[in-house]
């Protein structure tokens, strides 16, 4: 099973020394699906136009946040258990391949490049980190949800399901960070004036969502292609060797 030397450490997910142990360990039919899944991705980078290219626009996206409006942070939050290690594998993706500090011929860059990358998924980093992402430092966020649980549950005398009260989190974080909550709102909940300017939050917040039908072996393909073509857009524009490792 040959491991080519040009392949960097990650993005050798869908090379052999990635595939090799996961069709082991998931059967092949399941790990052909994730390839095609990813394959669907990069001819969409190919061949789609640039204003419905989703790895062009998500590229310029973090472009935008991070050299024009001087937010070097992304939060990645994906509302699905199985995406748990999600975040830390394009941490990886990302930092490694764009943290440059001299562009793509070795002229030293004259601004900031890379973006810092974390992540937990849902209700865990609602808990842990979402008070400074509503009101603290500015972080881009992007919310990655599943349409159809893998496992939901339903309990008798119940009006909802586990998936729906997730996403339903999931829709009112996004809510929060754009439209904010003021002083006039707090007031009509009764919250006392004392306690006004702790409770507010300012909105106006970048983050987008990232909606999959359902996390399957070809989604989370699609997913993956799609994280790694947009590190490599990043790249382009910023001038800078995203392959290398050095």
């Amino acid at each position: 099973f040959a491991f080519w030397d040009w392949v960097g450490g990650r993005y050798s997910v869908c090379s052999a020394v990635g595939m090799l142990p996961l069709c082991l360990h998931y059967g092949f039919d399941i790990m052909i699906d994730f390839l095609k899944g990813a394959n669907d991705v990069d001819d969409h980078f190919a061949s789609a136009p640039f204003e419905s290219n989703l790895p062009i626009v998500l590229g310029l996206l973090s472009v935008w946040n991070t050299s024009f409006l001087g937010y070097p942070t992304k939060a990645i939050l994906p509302y699905c258990q199985a995406l748990a290690k999600f975040a830390p594998h394009i941490q990886q993706v990302s930092m490694e391949s764009n943290g440059k500090s001299v562009d793509i011929t070795g002229h030293p860059l004259s601004y900031d490049v890379g973006e810092i990358d974390f992540g937990e998924p849902g209700t865990n980093g609602q808990h842990s980190f979402y008070q400074l992402i509503h009101q603290g430092r500015v972080i881009p966020c992007e919310f990655i949800g599943i349409v159809r649980s893998q496992q939901s549950v339903y309990l008798k005398n119940e009006i909802v399901s586990n998936h729906d009260e997730l996403m339903c989190n999931f829709f009112a974080q996004t809510d929060a960070l754009a439209y904010g909550k003021d002083a006039v709102q707090l007031r009509s909940e009764n919250v006392p004036d004392y306690l006004i300017p702790h409770r507010t939050f300012s909105g106006n917040r970048p983050s987008l969502s990232i909606m999959l039908p359902e996390l399957t072996a070809y989604t989370t393909g699609q997913i993956l292609a799609l994280y790694e073509h947009r590190v490599a857009v990043q790249g382009f524009i910023w001038g800078i060797n995203s392959f290398d490792q050095w």
